[in-house]
């Protein structure tokens, strides 16, 4: 498991795991997902976890971290790749039916953050990777059958604020990187 993942998933479970503020509505989910409007990661599978908290059950915080590996498949000669984002956010929904119990939950996001891609690339014989400050934004649905579990489903933007382009054999220009994001999950309130 990468260094990055495990230390996110310790952060959630003990942001999580912490007692609540008064009127406060904490939640971690895992999800999976595919990307897509990007042309080297159509269709390419995601996994990853968000723990958020929602101040008075309106507006709230966010971590949200995506991993997606062979997000560029096998194009231009490359081996192994990988994108991975790990995002803030600022988080608003409004509760259909409460902070307890069952309820529907329709929030949107904004947020900012690092996109990491990561490329073998076998024309060179090396590793090339690419940090860059990015940002998203999207919107979904929280679904809460009981006080503690519910489903979760959202569409995200993802794209750089850098406008860096990176030369590398495979030709993928990091200065326009942007895709979409598909999920569905769990949601689990403490």
């Amino acid at each position: 498991m990468h260094r990055t993942l495990k230390v996110f998933i310790i952060s959630a479970t003990i942001a999580v795991s912490a007692p609540a503020l008064a009127r406060a509505d904490s939640y971690i989910s895992p999800f999976t997902g595919a990307n897509f409007g990007n042309s080297s990661g159509n269709g390419r599978a995601s996994a990853g976890a968000a723990a958020g908290w929602m101040g008075a059950g309106i507006i709230g915080a966010e971590a949200e971290f995506g991993y997606a590996p062979n997000f560029f498949g096998s194009q231009g000669g490359l081996g192994s790749n990988s994108v991975t984002d790990l995002m803030a956010n600022l988080i608003v929904g409004v509760p259909i039916g409460g902070t307890k119990g069952g309820g529907v939950r329709p929030f949107a996001a904004i947020g900012a953050g690092l996109l990491r891609s990561k490329f073998n690339d076998t024309a060179s014989g090396g590793d090339l990777s690419n940090n860059e400050v990015g940002m998203s934004a999207g919107a979904g649905v929280m679904a809460y059958f009981s006080d503690h579990l519910g489903l979760r489903g959202d569409v995200r933007y993802f794209r750089n604020l850098t406008d860096a382009s990176t030369a590398n054999s495979a030709n993928i220009n990091f200065g326009s990187f942007h895709f979409w994001r598909a999920s569905v999950g769990i949601v689990i309130r403490p």
